[in-house]
């Protein structure tokens, strides 16, 4: 049950905005170089937070993943600020010097300067103070603190908070701060994140170090990945280099880890013997290879992969996925843009987009999850596949994926991105149970009869006894849920309730109308069947008299038929009197319309036979 609440209200509120029919107007376009700049806290503290300075091995990761091109720099802090790797062009060598300066990170200042580190790596001089295209990875396990007086670092906290950020934010400068440890100060990290439109993580331990780094790295860098399916992915010819790094499983160690790579000819490579054009360095906690002009078709990893494994491509052929903002809400939504690019241009060349399947899927941070397939848009913006993301079963952090199959040709594209609720609003399910109650009050909105199918299919997914865990959503129920969420924002409208309205009127006027000519027929054959009986009673008891017993029902019935309904009225208490039943609405019974006669003489012809079986009608005539 519960799983098909969460496929309801997930996928239902996935596909919501595309009745508003509003679409993105930018033009997608490749991502000009990036501009990174790491901030690593080497305070006195990070002796308990890092003990066995895990840092070193998440700052060589991002020199390996940083792509060929880019600018990057090193600045680490404490009391003073140290710029260990200038700020460079990225490129083997420049790759090489970070990875060699990794080892100067350690742990022995006295202080935790971050306004400080903050202004030195934003310098003007590196980009004439146009910071745009700049992003700041900011790693911290404390809080502000230059001072023995507890005046002055607040004070120094307001003022990077206050004037600093807001020269910063002036300049286009974005902010992807990582928190490790409960004692950094987690509202000033989110606070430079938000105001700066960056993201905000925690590495609640250093091993999860490496993967708040590479969270950080894809929403200042986003890479294209080919899409991993159980431990095998595939490579086409326009892949001129990928890069796989696997994360260790949770109960690996470097004794126990073992990993290997198989290529489409069979030919496996390890950490101790990589294969031709393959470089293979192990860290604690993960390994990266890199192939160099790969051969195409599918590879096998062989090992076990930890989450947050992934494989990036650099190729000629590339799909360009819009910047996934940090934060969106319904007032805000998240506006999702694809396109295709091989050598520089946009491909509209229908041919290679027709068997182009584009799908999204989100997840969110307890597992559940939803998949659509989008579609293109219209116009020149043909090559261009789309949606709108407005609303989410509930606020938090949500994973974004989407995932291009072409045959022959995979993409991948992962991001974070948080939805948020305005205060004083609820979204459309803020806990388990309440996807239920949210769909309750929609059949209570209507009290008329034709209103009563929809609260019996609604309430059916609300058993108490399946509140107790999520499970995933069941992707296989899209379609029906989508149906589902279009007649409840049509019920909400407010259109469709009056169409039931009208078309409830209507029903009930018929059935007003056929209850009304039944009536009508009973009336006009009752005293034409007391006539028959009466012959049939006085035939057999009293021969004499017959003629006169016949003349006064002849004479006496034939104004009630004639006159107005209302004076056919004493005919129905007859009836009554007589021990027939009263015909009310509150006892119609459907069946009676399919046993409706096609003519007044077969109405007759039944109801003599009817009438004279029943035994309220013969005991008041029989002696």
């Amino acid at each position: 049950m519960m799983r098909r609440i969460s496929s309801v209200l997930f996928v239902a509120i996935l596909c919501l905005p595309l009745w508003a029919g509003a679409q993105s107007t930018g033009e997608l376009e490749l991502p000009e170089g990036a501009d990174v700049r790491v901030i690593v806290d080497v305070s006195g503290s990070m002796k308990d937070n890092d003990p066995d300075n895990l840092r070193q091995p998440a700052v060589r990761l991002l020199a390996r993943m940083l792509p060929e091109g880019a600018h990057a720099g090193l600045w680490t802090f404490g009391q003073y600020v140290n710029m260990l790797v200038p700020r460079d062009r990225v490129d083997d060598a420049w790759r090489e010097q970070m990875i060699d300066r990794s080892a100067e990170i350690s742990s022995i200042a006295l202080r935790t300067n971050l306004g400080k580190a903050i202004e030195v790596a934003s310098d003007d001089y590196y980009t004439d103070g146009d910071l745009s295209r700049t992003d700041f990875v900011l790693l911290t396990d404390g809080k502000v603190d230059i001072s023995d007086d507890e005046q002055v670092n607040r004070a120094e906290r307001e003022r990077i908070l206050g004037p600093l950020l807001d020269e910063l934010a002036a300049k286009g400068a974005t902010f992807h701060t990582v928190a490790l440890s409960a004692e950094a100060d987690v509202s000033f990290l989110q606070t430079l994140a938000q105001e700066t439109g960056g993201s905000y993580s925690v590495a609640p331990t250093a091993d999860a170090l490496s993967r708040a780094f590479v969270k950080a790295l894809n929403a200042a860098v986003p890479q294209e990945q080919v899409p991993i399916e159980g431990n095998r992915f595939s490579v086409d010819a326009a892949v001129q280099e990928f890069t796989a790094l696997i994360f260790w499983g949770e109960e690996e160690t470097s004794d126990t880890r073992k990993l290997s790579l198989t290529d489409p000819d069979g030919d496996t490579g390890r950490v101790d013997r990589p294969a031709t054009a393959m470089r293979w360095a192990r860290e604690p906690g993960y390994d990266l290879i890199t192939v160099t002009d790969p051969k195409a078709g599918e590879w096998r990893l062989n090992g076990e992969l930890g989450e947050g494994s992934r494989v990036t491509v650099v190729s000629d052929m590339r799909m360009v996925v819009s910047p996934l903002p940090p934060v969106f809400s319904e007032e805000k939504p998240l506006r999702l843009q694809i396109a295709f690019f091989e050598d520089g241009s946009k491909l509209t060349d229908q041919n290679f987009l027709d068997v182009m399947e584009v799908r999204v899927t989100i997840t969110s941070e307890d597992g559940r999850s939803g998949t659509k397939v989008l579609s293109q848009g219209e116009g020149a913006d043909s090559g261009i596949y789309q949606d709108i993301i407005g609303r989410l079963p509930s606020a938090g952090e949500y994973k974004i994926d989407v995932i291009a199959d072409g045959q022959t040709f995979s993409r991948k594209f992962s991001g974070i991105s948080r939805f948020d609720v305005p205060e004083g609003e609820s979204p459309a399910s803020t806990t388990e149970p309440s996807p239920s109650e949210s769909e309750e009050p929609a059949p209570a909105k209507g009290s008329e009869p034709e209103s009563v199918p929809e609260p019996e299919q609604q309430p059916e997914p609300t058993p108490a006894e399946d509140d107790a865990a999520p499970g995933p959503i069941d992707v296989s129920a899209v379609e029906e849920p989508q149906a589902e969420a279009a007649e409840t924002e049509e019920a909400e409208s407010g259109l469709p309730i009056w169409a039931m309205i009208a078309g409830g009127l209507l029903l009930l006027s018929a059935v007003a109308g056929a209850l009304f000519a039944v009536a009508r027929r009973k009336r006009k054959a009752a005293p034409e069947s007391r006539e028959a009986t009466d012959k049939e009673d006085t035939s057999a008891t009293e021969p004499e008299d017959t003629a006169e017993e016949q003349a006064a029902p002849e004479t006496e019935p034939e104004p009630e038929v004639e006159s107005a309904p209302e004076e056919a009225i004493p005919v129905a208490d007859d009836e009554e009197e007589d021990g027939a039943e009263e015909f009310g609405l509150e006892d119609f019974d459907l069946s009676e319309f399919d046993d409706l006669p096609d003519s007044d003489g077969d109405e007759q012809q039944k109801a003599r036979p009817a009438d004279g079986d029943k035994p309220g009608h013969r005991d008041k005539r029989e002696p």
